[in-house]
């Protein structure tokens, strides 16, 4: 492992400096504005969640039709447009006087943080390695939960003494400053793999075949997978942007619960590098049965939880499913359509993703402010992740026999 981080270190910090750049447009990071974001512009619950919601299905459908560039464009200058855009959307969040410039920033927040940059970081690990994939994989998105356990504590510092539209305004001086030069310098040097990793060469999937989007949506897989490409990112957007709903249920402040978001990062780190390890040791398609259960038995104790400790203990348990799909997504795809169209595949992928997590904060918003509180919605995904969980064992066996 030693050798593998050092002979391809610049390829793998490349992925890790953009999965921990997403973390600006991800729904935890913009939910720390949540509650100074509604009290400015007037928003309610429902009202905030449904703008969200719009702004991420936009983002979403461009996302859809410009995810491939990844395919065509060199990933040094794909780098820079983004960079350049995102730092433009945490400035427009800073400045916006009215309720549709906010939707604009929202929207570019999405398309460059949850969608392009993740997107670029994790299709360039599948297509970079082959043998190890599953590995750089985790490793690449450890970006995510550093990033998770690092910036709450630190920028919700900020929003107390600075305000909250100038903590928008350095958000978008670290992109510009400190993101995007450091990228350059990753990024001066084509892919050059040695050791384990294999060359940039496109290696085949499912029926050895390199499959693109309008064929994958036309096999039976991808209607059996697509709830589960659904679940997870539904659930671990809604438990964060819905995070002061159970501040308020529970008596809880958001400072009490921040330490959370360590604990949720460290687990997700653990939890991402052993379900990489198994991606390269078994297949991916093995853990597709049991990727849900944590995340169940996780949602099962926010109802009954009485103290903050115990949100310590759902985000933890919740997080054991959250970076292990990092891991098996980024090595799944790969293996099941190939690497020729990896950027259009993925960025499919990624639209259902985004999707997700679109639908999930208007649905849940919309049911706070009709009186169901969201620990009593997590009952019901628990009860969801559960019966999921039982329907994937049939999927991944019939794959695991066409695969071999």
């Amino acid at each position: 492992m030693v050798q593998f981080l050092v002979t391809n270190f610049r390829w793998l910090a490349t992925g890790f400096l953009l999965t921990f750049a997403s973390s600006f447009g991800q729904t935890w990071f913009i939910s720390l504005f949540a509650g100074e974001i509604r009290e400015a512009h007037g928003l309610t619950n429902g009202g905030w969640g449904g703008l969200y919601t719009i702004a991420t299905l936009a983002s979403a459908a461009l996302l859809f039709s410009r995810g491939a560039l990844v395919d065509t464009m060199r990933l040094s200058r794909l780098t820079v447009a983004i960079c350049l855009l995102f730092a433009l959307a945490a400035a427009i969040m800073a400045l916006a006087p009215s309720v549709w410039l906010l939707g604009i920033g929202v929207f570019l927040l999405r398309f460059c943080g949850q969608g392009m940059m993740s997107h670029m970081a994790i299709t360039s690990m599948g297509r970079w390695f082959h043998a190890t994939r599953g590995r750089a994989v985790a490793i690449a998105s450890l970006g995510h939960p550093l990033g998770e356990a690092i910036l709450p504590l630190f920028f919700v510092g900020l929003i107390g003494a600075l305000g909250w539209r100038e903590t928008w305004g350095i958000a978008a001086g670290a992109i510009l400053i400190g993101v995007l030069p450091l990228a350059l310098i990753l990024l001066a040097r084509d892919r050059q793999p040695q050791g384990e990793a294999v060359s940039g060469d496109a290696s085949a999937g499912l029926e050895g075949r390199h499959w693109q989007r309008r064929d994958l949506v036309r096999h039976w897989l991808f209607f059996a997978i697509l709830p589960l490409f659904l679940t997870p990112p539904f659930i671990g957007t809604v438990i964060f942007f819905q995070q002061v709903n159970v501040a308020e249920v529970k008596g809880w402040t958001l400072a009490e619960m921040a330490p959370g978001y360590v604990v949720w990062a460290s687990v997700s780190v653990a939890s991402g590098l052993i379900a990489g390890w198994a991606c390269d040791r078994f297949g991916p398609e093995r853990l597709m049965p049991v990727l849900l259960l944590p995340m169940g038995a996780g949602l099962f104790l926010l109802a009954p939880a009485q103290v903050p400790q115990m949100w310590f203990a759902v985000l933890g348990i919740v997080a054991v499913t959250q970076g292990a799909v990092s891991s098996f997504l980024g090595a799944f795809l790969p293996r099941v359509y190939g690497t020729r169209h990896l950027g259009a595949v993925r960025s499919l992928q990624t639209v259902i993703m985004v999707i997700s997590t679109a639908i999930g904060p208007g649905i849940t918003g919309v049911m706070i402010d009709a009186g169901v509180s969201f620990p009593v919605q997590g009952v019901a995904l628990a009860l969801w992740c559960m019966v999921l969980s039982a329907g994937m064992v049939p999927v991944a066996i019939r794959l695991r026999r066409e695969l071999a």
